[in-house]
């Protein structure tokens, strides 16, 4: 049987304060198959609208240059917690899971990680579920961290 050696890792992460954990377990599955390390973060990419009398009208902000420099300290930041500079870093802007899947073909990277908040049922209805989105159309093999906070 011909196995596949898993050469680069991609993790996918937010800035939840559970990403740490995800960052953490993803790298340690990394480094135990001598695996490249990829930490990704994905702007969303949401219109901003505002009314102005009878009818409203899209208002793109000019805050991505900002907030790429924000996203970029806190992957730094991450990459210090995990004590490896050798980690590459990747900021993209769109729709997360698109991306991140857009990201992993671009890459070549053999596995995805990524965490999965835990919301009720009414919040994952109106949000969703990236994790779920990603699995749904991934021909890659997904590690998925459960984030859900212990009561």
């Amino acid at each position: 049987m011909k196995t596949n050696k898993i050469k680069k890792v991609l993790i996918a992460i937010d800035y939840d304060e559970t990403s740490q954990k995800v960052a953490e377990q993803g790298f340690s599955m990394a480094q135990a198959m001598n695996a490249e390390t990829i930490l990704l973060h994905v702007i969303s990419e949401q219109p901003v609208y505002y009314s102005e009398y009878s009818y409203m009208r899209e208002l793109r902000v000019d805050f991505i240059g900002n907030l790429e420099d924000s996203t970029q300290k806190f992957l730094n930041k991450t990459k210090k917690h995990l004590e490896n500079e050798s980690i590459k870093t990747i900021i993209k802007v769109g729709e997360i899971a698109k991306t991140i899947l857009e990201t992993a073909k671009e890459l070549n990277v053999d596995i995805i990680v990524m965490g999965s908040h835990s919301r009720k049922w009414l919040e994952n209805i109106i949000m969703g579920s990236e994790a779920e989105d990603v699995l749904k159309s991934t021909t890659l093999p997904l590690f998925i961290i459960p984030t859900k906070k212990q009561n």
